[in-house]
C-alpha cells in the first residue's frame, strides 16, 4: 500500500526529523500539538497541524484516542510515533491497527513481548542470546529477592518489569539495603508505568553500554547496522553516542550483530529497532533490552552507512522489501552525536526554562543538526529537556572528535543554559580520546576532574566568546546590562573579568 499521508504522534526534534523525510518522499505530514507547542517548528513545518489538548503530556501527547481521531479525520493512512510518549505502547499500536491505520513500527504483539522485561529475557534465553544472571520472573517480595541476590552475588540491580528510560532501577550492594530499595523502586515503577512488578539481575560494575541497530521487513529479512557506543550517560540517560565503538573489534561486532538479529527474530520483530547490550572488560556481552522504536541516536548510524532509517521505516510499513542484504552494508568513517539538553551542568543538571533570545547552530563540513530550536522559542518544563542534537562525521574517530569540538565551540545560544560546556570538556579528556569509557565515566569525570576550569582554544580563552555575546546582547536590550549566555564557552567568568557570573547564568557588567 502506498502511504500518502502520515500523522506524527510526537513533538519537537523527532517530529521535525520525520516531517523532512516524508517531504522528500512526497508524503503529506500531519502534526499534532499541545497548547504549549502551538508555535513550535514541527507545527509550522507540517502540511497540516491539529491541537490535541493542554500542555501536560497525559492530556495531549499521551492521549492515543485523540491522536487516532485526528489521524482519521485528517485522512491519514499511517501514524509515525517517533520516540518517547506512545512509541513503545503496545495498546496504542494495537488501537492504531484496529482503527484501520498503519503503525509505522513493529507490531503490537512484538512491542508487548519486547517491552515486558521478564518475557523478553525468557525469549532471549530460548534464542541463545547471552543474558545477565538474574531472576526468571518478577520478584514478589524482599525475602525472595534476598535469596536470588545471595545466589547470583552482590551487587544486584532491581529493575521495573515494564520500565525504561532509567526509571524504576535501584542498585543494591548488600542485603541490608534490599527492603528499602525494593519499596522505592516498585513505588517509582508503579507511578511511572502503572506496574509495580520488579525483577533482579546481577549488576555489572562499570560495563560499556553498546547497542546494535536492527531492521526487519515483512518478507523475512532481518539485518543489523553495526553498533553504537552509548556509555557516556548520566542517571541512565545517554548524553553522547558514537559509531563504531572504539572498544568493538570485527570479531565482537560479528557476534553482537548475529545476537541482535537473533533477538529481533525471537520476538518476530519488524521495522527499526535497537538491541541493547552491556559489555564487560573481557568483551563478554549480555542482553539488556530491545527498544521497539527509532532511537534518539539513530543519526550516527545513518551517517556512517549513508541511509535514512525513517525512510526505511516508511517503506517497510508500506510492505516493501529491504533493497539490500547484510553483506552489502558497509560503514564509512566515524560519527559522534551529542544531545543538547536545557540543563545547567553547573547546578547538578537542574532543568532550564526560558526564552531563547538568539541562537546560532554550528555548520560546516561533516556537521549535522537535528533540532527544532529558534530565536524567540520558549523552553518549557513540561517535556524532556533535550532540545536538539549535534552530529559530527569524520574519516576516523580522531577526525570526528575534532569536528565535534569545533562544532560545540561554534554553538551560540542566549537565553538558557545547556549541557554543552561539560560535553566539550569530556570530548577533550585524554581518557575519552583513548576510548576508555564505561557507564560510570561521566559521574566519575564530574566528581574527579576540574572540568569547570577555563581552557585555551587556539589562544582564545573560553570565556571570551561568552563575554562578547553578553556585551552584544546587552546593547540589544538597550542598556539593560543583563544577558543569559549558553553554549560550550559559557563558563564562569575569570578572576578579574569585568563580567562576572551572577546567580546561575547571568552575566552582569
Amino acid at each position: 500500500m502506498k502511504i500518502k499521508k502520515v500523522l506524527i504522534a510526537n513533538r519537537g526534534e523527532i517530529a521535525l526529523r520525520v516531517i523532512r523525510t516524508l517531504r522528500e518522499m512526497g508524503i503529506r505530514a500531519v502534526a499534532v500539538f499541545s497548547d504549549a507547542d502551538r508555535m513550535e517548528l514541527h507545527v509550522r513545518s507540517a502540511d497540516e497541524a491539529f491541537p490535541i489538548g493542554p500542555p501536560a503530556p497525559s492530556e495531549s501527547y499521551l492521549r492515543g484516542d485523540k491522536i487516532i481521531e485526528v489521524a482519521r479525520d485528517a485522512g491519514c493512512q499511517a501514524i509515525h510515533p517517533g520516540y518517547g510518549f506512545l512509541s513503545e505502547n503496545a495498546d496504542f499500536a494495537r488501537a492504531v491497527e484496529d482503527a484501520g491505520l498503519i503503525f509505522i513500527g513493529p507490531s503490537a504483539d512484538s512491542i508487548a513481548r519486547a517491552g515486558d522485561k521478564v518475557e523478553a529475557r525468557r525469549a532471549m534465553l530460548a534464542a541463545g542470546v547471552p543474558v545477565i544472571p538474574g531472576s526468571d520472573g518478577p520478584v514478589e517480595n524482599p525475602d525472595e529477592l534476598a535469596g536470588i541476590a545471595t545466589r547470583i552475588g552482590y551487587p544486584v540491580a532491581l529493575k521495573a518489569v515494564g520500565g525504561g528510560g532509567g526509571k524504576g532501577i535501584r542498585v543494591v550492594h548488600e542485603e541490608s539495603e534490599l527492603r528499602a530499595a525494593f519499596e522505592r523502586a516498585s513505588s517509582e515503577a508503579l507511578s511511572a508505568f502503572g506496574n509495580a512488578a520488579m525483577y533482579v539481575e546481577k549488576f555489572l560494575v562499570a560495563p560499556r553500554h553498546i547497542e546494535v541497530q536492527v531492521f526487519a521487513d515483512n518478507h523475512g529479512n532481518t539485518v543489523h547496522m553495526g553498533e553504537r557506543e552509548c556509555s557516556i550517560q548520566r542517571r541512565h540517560q545517554k548524553l553522547l553516542e558514537e559509531s563504531p565503538s572504539p572498544f568493538v573489534d570485527d570479531e565482537l561486532r560479528a557476534r553482537m550483530g548475529a545476537a541482535a538479529v537473533a533477538a529481533a527474530e525471537a520476538v518476530n520483530y519488524r521495522n527499526a529497532g535497537t538491541v541493547e547490550f552491556l559489555v564487560d572488560a573481557e568483551r563478554n556481552f549480555y542482553f539488556l533490552e530491545i527498544n521497539t522504536r527509532i532511537q534518539v541516536e539513530h543519526p550516527v548510524t545513518e551517517m556512517i552507512y549513508g541511509i535514512d532509517l525513517v525512510r526505511l521505516q516508511v517503506r517497510a510499513a508500506e510492505g516493501r522489501e529491504l533493497f539490500f542484504k547484510q553483506e552489502q552494508l558497509v560503514s564509512s568513517g566515524h560519527a559522534i552525536e551529542v544531545r543538547l539538553t536545557a540543563e545547567n551542568p553547573y547546578t547538578n543538571f537542574m532543568p532550564e526554562a526560558g526564552i531563547i533570545r538568539s541562537v546560532r547552530m554550528p555548520q560546516g563540513p561533516g556537521v549535522r543538526i537535528d533540532a527544532s530550536i529558534f530565536a524567540g522559542q520558549e523552553i518549557k518544563l513540561f517535556y524532556d529537556p533535550m532540545i536538539g542534537k549535534i552530529i559530527a562525521h569524520g574519516y576516523d574517530r580522531e577526525d570526528a572528535t575534532a569536528r565535534m569540538v569545533r562544532a560545540l565551540m561554534e554553538l551560540r545560544l542566549v537565553g538558557v543554559r545547556t549541557c554543552a560546556p561539560l560535553l566539550l570538556r569530556v570530548l577533550q579528556d585524554e581518557r575519552f580520546r583513548k576510548g576508555e569509557t564505561d557507564t560510570a565515566f561521566l559521574e566519575k569525570y564530574v566528581a574527579e576532574s576540574d572540568w569547570r576550569k577555563l581552557s585555551d582554544f587556539g589562544g582564545i580563552p573560553a570565556d571570551v566568546p561568552a563575554v562578547i555575546t553578553a556585551v552584544l546582547y546587552a546593547h540589544q536590550q538597550k542598556g539593560s546590562g543583563k544577558a543569559v549566555v549558553s553554549g560550550a564557552e559559557a563558563a564562569p567568568g575569570p578572576s578579574g573579568s569585568p563580567w562576572v557570573a551572577a546567580g546561575r547564568n547571568r552575566w552582569i557588567r
